[in-house]
């Protein structure tokens, strides 16, 4: 399963996030569950750290180009799990600009069976989020979408 959400993740308590991931990942994170996640701030490290700490799931931290040009706090999301993430896929993108971003988002739901997407309350708009939940939909695979 493929795990994307919105960056902006300050709008809500640490211990709402926990409760919608009970909800929302708990169903799907047994021992034989694989969970791509992309190695950036927000839904991808809360949902990292929740995994790590709540599940037997094999988890993967896609980068679109190294670990290291990822921001500070990401970093050290995937640090503090090291020994719960089963591998770490790098990208190798130069820039990290929009193109890098989706070549990872789709990177991510071309290995994945299904896509959990926990986009920003509002209308569907252009975000990665949006856009990795829209490429998941031209591929057929299933979708389950959590506003936040």
């Amino acid at each position: 399963m493929t795990i994307t959400g919105t960056r902006s993740t300050s709008h809500r308590e640490l211990t709402w996030f926990a409760d919608v991931f009970t909800s929302y990942l708990a169903p799907f994170a047994d021992d034989e569950a694989q969970f791509y996640i992309g190695g950036a701030v927000g839904i991808d490290s809360l949902s990292l750290l929740w995994l790590a700490g709540n599940s037997k799931s094999r988890i993967t931290v896609v980068a679109p180009g190294t670990v290291e040009q990822q921001p500070a706090d990401a970093r050290q999301a995937i640090s503090r799990c090291r020994n719960r993430i089963a591998n770490v896929v790098e990208l190798g993108a130069d820039e990290l600009r929009t193109p890098a971003f989706h070549a990872r988002n789709r990177w991510m739901v071309d290995h994945s069976d299904m896509v959990i997407g926990f986009p920003a309350e509002g209308p569907e708009g252009t975000s990665g989020t949006w856009q990795t939940i829209n490429y998941s939909a031209q591929k057929g695979k299933p979708r389950l979408i959590v506003p936040i």
